[in-house]
């Protein structure tokens, strides 16, 4: 099998390009378009990206919504086991826990820190004790089934108690949590926003509805292991983390008829064109249901549904940046991004747009 180095996919990034705050307008932020095929460039501002749409088109969105899935508690040790020859833990130490999964109404897949010291029966208090969580399982990669005691509603109180878990890179707070949320967000699930959708606005999204582009909206729940870096020098060694995904009857219908019709499909973000590919067959046919997806698309992969693609700049050497090379190529994705540095694009999460298309 031939081998996919990771090195092949980095690139310098001045760290002060690194954007820290959105913007107070979002669809203010700058567009560059990029030619899958010849590598041409132009730049624009993403409030013009309806230029660049036509009617008939099919627009994917991801309407998942971000949940405060990260919780700051402290140890509670008063009724729990002790297992011979090891010393009672400290009492009110601090827990961070981010979650990651639902498995079942009060239990979760989480990341705890620090994770070697919470074996199997320990037990944490969150706020003033109107939320408690004890570690059920490890997993086989350090991750742990949390089980939450709570009266009330679970969703109210994460609300009250949970922050949002920005990517480690954003090092400012957000004074507006809703900022880290798409105008279209329904569906509460996500560790990470589906960051490409934040630069739309209500308006902006209207006029394109009234240009004749149809929008198509699927669900898939961003886990944080989307900034898992890859390890593995050879690409193909690198195992993608489990996201759940649901795409809707009539939803898969609008993708369906676009491709039917001759019409393209353009994917909002990496992670709606995830879902599907992931939920197309070999004829490029999406069909509805849910389920769970460890699709991983680098060069080489053949889309099945997906035309063009709206994004944002990408880590180095990441499954996302390896994405979009899969579809403009790497040497025409790394140009874009060396002249997105040149040209003090801001990158990341609350930075700047890509427009992947056929010019």
């Amino acid at each position: 099998m031939p081998q996919l180095l990771k090195s092949d996919f980095n690139y310098y990034l001045p760290e002060e390009l690194i954007a820290q705050d959105p913007l107070e307008n979002r669809s203010s932020s700058r567009l560059m378009i990029l030619d899958r095929t010849t590598g041409e460039i132009r730049h624009s501002h993403f409030a013009e990206i309806i230029d660049y749409l036509n009617p008939g088109d099919c627009l994917v969105i991801n309407n998942t919504k971000v949940i405060p899935a990260r919780l700051i508690g402290e140890r509670v040790v008063d009724d729990e086991p002790l297992k011979p020859g090891f010393a009672r833990p400290k009492e009110g130490a601090a827990v961070e826990v981010l979650l990651l999964k639902r498995l079942s109404a009060d239990d979760w897949e989480a990341i705890v820190r620090p994770g070697k010291k919470l074996r199997v029966g320990a037990r944490v208090k969150f706020g003033n004790g109107e939320l408690y969580g004890r570690i059920t399982e490890v997993k086989d990669d350090g991750n742990r089934v949390v089980h939450f005691e709570y009266k009330g509603i679970f969703e109210e109180i994460l609300d009250s108690l949970g922050q949002m878990p920005l990517p480690p890179y954003i090092t400012h707070e957000l004074k507006d949590k809703n900022r880290y949320q798409t105008v279209y967000a329904k569906h509460e699930g996500s560790a990470a926003a589906p960051t490409a959708g934040l630069h739309f606005t209500k308006e902006l999204l209207e006029d394109i509805r009234k240009k004749g582009i149809v929008i198509a909206e699927v669900t898939l729940h961003v886990g944080l292991g989307t900034f898992r870096p890859v390890k593995e020098e050879n690409v193909l060694d690198h195992h993608m983390h489990s996201e759940f995904y649901e795409v809707l009857p009539e939803e898969a219908e609008k993708i369906n008829n676009a491709k039917k019709n001759g019409n393209r499909v353009i994917c909002v973000g990496t992670t709606s064109c995830r879902t599907i590919e992931s939920a197309a067959d070999e004829e490029g046919i999406v069909h509805a249901g849910c389920a769970d997806t460890e699709i991983f698309i680098y060069p080489g992969y053949r889309f099945k549904v997906l035309d063009n693609l709206i994004t944002n700049f990408h880590l180095p050497e990441s499954t996302l940046i390896m994405l979009v090379s899969a579809l403009a190529g790497r040497e025409h994705v790394l140009n874009a991004y060396n002249e997105a540095v040149k040209e003090r694009y801001r990158f990341f999460s609350f930075g700047d747009a890509m427009f992947i298309t056929d010019l």
